[in-house]
């Protein structure tokens, strides 16, 4: 009987010598004459334990990790097809405590099945929701997603069924679906993981989105600097295609959309979704200024909706089991999961996908296990390199988006970044202006003037010359309410945030 072996293709997996691993396995079970057949499977997200490889036995799949290359032979040795014991052993794969704890809705399929495989997709629930949809109508559809509470997940959170609703009442030719996969936030990575993981989820979010609205054509927009999520994503819609869920007839029913992977140049405000347009239609990724808003002009001036891999990717189980079932998740008006993501000085870094209403220590503490280093945690960032410095007087605030706007921070993305108490604060907010300096596109005076200017201020502020923390924040003002777009107006907040909370790193250097 053939024994089956997951080892994940995903990039950190790889990063840490998963080809490695596979290869060895593939000599020794030659050299051993056993019957083993090795799947490439997405990454659990437990990136300290990569690579983390698991074995079918006929109690469920049993984890073994980190493995590397120089263990395979002894694990062999222990029974491993048979989940024999090893000091690398980790027991059932469900009953390790920081997936158990997980209620995984957008990526329940990544790391349990081979990305590529159709097969594998349909049978762990895949089409479910896009067969549904077919059978309603765009209204009913739309319908259905509004009523499920789902915000975008990209950083703004608006409600999603709104956005779909501008465009399915637009009156246009050509209607368009676009994937911002653009994931440029440092600490996020979730976005990676549910392409190279499990392509055919977002697919079959984006043909519902386009059955929604009435759009034929859809792009991905991937960051260049995500070579594996892109031949992931151009191989699956190639066997989408040839399964029908796209092209000229989804499942034979004689409705259209077709879907593009699209290579992002590189930029960072290209995750800002005028200029991922520009981007898109082959100029430079430069803001527009709105109105109007791209759900009534957007790409090639038709109105197109815009949302992140993560929103597309938790609409096919919206319409397979109901907005009634996304809604019994959350709390407030935040409804439904959110994949947050481990990073920074913490010691079981990864990725947490849990229903909002926990609350930030428990993300810290109860999954990431604290810091790294051993020492007390002393802020984190929450939401991208513009998200707001939280300290740990705040670290029980609940997972919602209200209760992180209440404290002037916002969730964003879902990023988490850690420091212990080495940080220097004011370093850090100087970093967030040199930040915003780099990638701003230079449409707006505010950005691309006053970025440049904050950085010459705080290193004047570094220098011991009075007044500068004055000027700092008059300087913040105007980002925050003269720019053109997220980019200027969110610097304030890890530059705002780092002078209220952590004052003692900037008082000392005040002569």
């Amino acid at each position: 009987m053939t024994t089956t072996l997951y080892i994940p293709c995903d990039s950190t997996a790889l990063a840490l010598g998963a080809d490695a691993v596979v290869q060895a396995f593939a000599a020794e079970i030659e050299r051993r004459g056993l019957d083993v057949s090795i799947v490439r499977n997405g990454s659990r997200g437990l990136f300290w334990l990569e690579p983390m490889i698991e074995v079918a036995t006929p109690a469920g799949r049993i984890a073994y990790g980190p493995v590397m290359a120089a263990d395979v032979s002894s694990l062999l040795d222990a029974g491993l097809l048979n989940g024999g014991a090893h000091p690398l052993g980790l027991g059932a794969v469900e009953d390790i405590p920081y997936l158990k704890r997980q209620q995984r809705i957008s990526l329940r399929r990544v790391g349990v099945t081979d990305p590529l495989s159709v097969d594998d997709y349909l049978a762990h629930g895949g089409t479910l929701g896009l067969r549904r949809a077919l059978g309603m109508t765009a209204a009913e559809i739309v319908k259905e997603v509004t009523d499920s509470g789902l915000r975008g997940r990209g950083g703004a959170a608006f409600p999603t069924g709104i956005k779909w609703n501008t465009v399915l009442n637009a009156s246009a030719p050509q209607k368009y679906i676009v994937c911002n996969a653009d994931e440029g936030d440092s600490g996020t990575f979730s976005d990676r993981m549910l392409m190279e993981g499990d392509p055919f989820q977002l697919i079959e979010g984006m043909a519902i989105a386009a059955l929604a609205v009435g759009a034929t054509h859809g792009y991905i927009y991937v960051r260049s600097e995500y070579p594996h999520a892109i031949a992931a994503l151009s191989t699956a819609v190639i066997k989408a295609t040839q399964s029908g869920w796209l092209g000229d007839s989804l499942l034979g029913t004689g409705k259209q959309f077709h879907l593009e992977v699209r290579k992002a140049a590189g930029a960072y405000v290209c995750g800002e979704e005028t200029a991922l347009l520009e981007s898109l239609e082959g100029r430079r990724g430069i803001v527009r200024a709105k109105p109007p808003l791209p759900a009534i002009s957007g790409l090639f001036g038709q109105p197109t909706v815009i949302n992140n891999v993560i929103t597309f990717a938790s609409v096919p189980d919206i319409l397979a089991h109901g907005a009634a079932a996304y809604q019994s998740f959350g709390c407030g008006r935040s409804r439904g999961t959110l994949p947050f993501q481990l990073a920074g000085n913490i010691k079981q870094g990864g990725l947490v996908e849990v229903p909002f209403g926990l609350t930030l220590r428990e993300l810290l503490y109860d999954f990431g296990g604290g810091s790294l280093s051993g020492r007390p945690l002393h802020a984190v960032q929450v939401g991208g390199p513009l998200g707001a410095y939280m300290p740990e007087s705040q670290f029980d605030t609940v997972l919602d988006y209200e209760a992180f706007a209440a404290v002037n921070a916002v969730l964003g993305h879902g990023g988490i970044v850690a420091f212990d108490e080495t940080v220097d604060m004011m370093k850090q907010a100087r970093y967030a202006m040199e930040f915003c300096a780099i990638e701003s596109c230079g449409k707006c005076t505010p950005c691309r003037i006053g970025s440049t200017r904050g950085v010459e201020v705080i290193d004047r502020l570094k220098a011991g010359r009075p007044g500068q923390i004055e000027l700092l924040r008059d300087l913040c003002d105007t980002l925050q309410n003269g720019s053109l777009c997220a980019m200027g107006s969110m610097t304030p907040y890890p530059v705002l945030s780092a002078l209220n909370h952590f004052p003692e790193d900037f008082s000392r250097r005040q002569t």
